[in-house]
């Protein structure tokens, strides 16, 4: 299903982008000594911790808004997978490939809860 382009939404995609490059991206998260620290400063362990058990609540709470959302939510996520994504002839960047992934993962996941409650198993 061929969608046609939408100004704002390429727009929306632009500085969604924007934001992953100048907020993180592979800079806050460096370890090498050669790279100027973070204006962050360094996590400690209790923090860190803290953050994972956030992320985990964050990425479980999307996947059940998506797996009782309309179908057009899945697919603007998977939109937005593939715009992220590598295109050809461009630099692969880790994170990015490994975001998209994981993008991809959640909007399964959701699918899978969405054919439980279809069955009437959930």
């Amino acid at each position: 299903m061929e969608q046609e382009f939408d100004p704002l939404r390429a727009k929306m995609h632009e500085r969604a982008i924007g934001r992953w490059e100048n907020e993180g991206g592979s800079r806050a998260s460096s370890t090498h000594p050669e790279e100027p620290p973070t204006i962050i400063g360094v996590v400690g362990d209790a923090e860190e911790v803290n953050i994972r058990v956030r992320l985990i609540a964050l990425e479980n709470i999307v996947v059940a808004l998506l797996a009782h959302g309309p179908e057009s939510h899945l697919e603007l996520v998977r939109e937005m997978a593939r715009y992220i994504s590598p295109r050809s002839g461009t630099t692969h960047h880790r994170l990015t490939v490994e975001a998209a992934r994981n993008m991809l993962a959640i909007v399964d996941r959701a699918g899978s809860y969405r054919e439980k409650a279809d069955r009437g198993t959930l």
